[in-house]
């Protein structure tokens, strides 16, 4: 070859390392305002955190101490991949105690966190094409969970009049052919709506005239409901089958940094759960199960005195809320959180002369001018709203929404 030849063209190099996956990934909402808030906390600002979820109040003691004991007990080795067969069994027994649900241990998979138990249940389901609906507003990572598994998120949002609860008829006008499943959460994050057992047995009813699409029901929150009854979508027979139900410790016991959850189903899909969590993360940690096994060992009287200071703030932080003009939203039913539309100071300007466009950018003059850290709604799906948490100290509350109507009333 003649030594002027062309050298070979060089393969062009790539824009960027990372998969479209990531790359096309929301960050959570939550976690970014939560990051945000810390930052300023570090520049010595006393920022009043109602972003994050979490409860306030310490785990319950019995739970620590079964954790120590599980330790000096020598708990410290690899654990069944869907968890501890006790445990499990604890799980069933609670399943029929609180919601007259029967399951064997083998249709329960305990894994690292509810959030965990969702992500498995969508990627057991979800081909890619495949629609999930989403009753809207939504917990902020369930698109995200869809969209990792190359599915497709379909939110129906239900209306401030009807406390922001999708009803059965417009959740059966969303189906179509290619829709595989349906994801809720009662008592709901962000909103605090509570279904009914009516509104409930209505889904069912649609569900039973699509054996082919699946309920992924998100229960974490149910301790924490003011409206009384707390009714599982599979408690409808009819079509218990096709429902995975999702539950964990961090809300009901105080449990949010011990990452445990679970979620039961027909043996198939736990079976397909089980097998996804083995090549994911495993078993989860062997002293945090001890610690949940004692915990629905102990009942629910911890859980019921935490729920009654949550009512209490609950009442506080609506009447509150109630005293802001502009703030619209229902009572929530459970969970701990309001969710009030804004959209009354949508093209409002604030003191430095900035345009306030969105819930976005009201939740960022909130933090920077009342230092009250919120989450703005898009993410929730519902863009004219923004998240409050409740779950802070009386005395915090008080303050936060002092703080809230001195800056919300500087708007012009």
């Amino acid at each position: 070859m003649s030594s002027s030849a062309a050298a070979p063209a060089l393969a062009a190099e790539p824009t960027t390392i990372l998969s479209d996956r990531v790359l096309h990934m929301q960050e959570s909402a939550t976690i970014a305002m939560a990051k945000k808030s810390r930052e300023l906390a570090a520049q010595g600002i006393d920022v009043i955190n109602l972003s994050f979820g979490e409860p306030d109040f310490q785990t319950p003691q019995y739970i620590k101490d079964a954790a120590k004991q599980a330790l000096d007990e020598g708990y410290t080795f690899y654990t069944p991949v869907p968890g501890y067969l006790d445990l499990r069994q604890a799980i069933c027994d609670k399943f029929q105690r609180d919601n007259n649900l029967s399951y064997k241990p083998t249709e329960i998979v305990v894994s690292t966190g509810a959030k965990q138990s969702l992500t498995n249940a969508v990627l057991a389901l979800v081909n890619p094409g495949d629609e999930v609906i989403i009753f809207s507003p939504y917990w902020v990572s369930y698109a995200a969970i869809v969209e990792l598994a190359e599915g497709v998120a379909v939110p129906i949002v239900g209306s401030l009049e009807n406390d922001y609860k999708v009803t059965a008829a417009e959740f059966e006008a969303a189906i179509t052919p290619r829709t595989k499943a349906v994801m809720y959460s009662s008592p709901c994050n962000p909103t605090g709506a509570v279904f009914s057992r009516a509104e409930l047995g209505a889904v069912a009813e649609v569900l039973a005239r699509h054996p082919g699409i699946f309920a992924i029901a998100d229960e974490i929150y149910e301790y924490i409901n003011f409206a009384g009854e707390h009714v599982s979508l599979a408690s409808f027979p009819e079509v218990k089958n096709q429902v995975i139900t999702i539950n964990g410790f961090s809300k009901g016991y105080a449990m949010t940094g011990w990452r445990l959850g679970y979620l039961a189903a027909r043996q198939d899909i736990a079976a397909a759960c089980d097998k996804l969590q083995g090549q994911m993360t495993s078993g989860t940690c062997s002293i945090a199960q001890r610690a949940g096994l004692a915990a629905l060992q102990g009942g629910r009287a911890s859980a019921d005195e935490m729920v009654q200071a949550y009512h209490r703030r609950r009442d506080l932080v609506v009447a509150m809320a109630q005293d802001i003009p502009g703030l619209k939203m229902p009572v929530p039913e459970g969970a701990f959180y309001v969710f009030p539309d804004v959209t009354a100071f949508f093209g409002r300007t604030a003191p430095d002369g900035s345009v306030l466009h969105d819930s976005g950018d009201l939740a960022l003059y909130l933090l920077n001018d009342a230092h009250v850290a919120s989450v703005a709604g898009d993410s929730f799906g519902a863009p004219d709203c923004i998240r409050f948490s409740t779950a802070a100290a009386d005395d915090k509350l008080r303050t936060a929404f002092e703080r809230i109507k001195n800056s919300l009333g500087q708007l012009q």
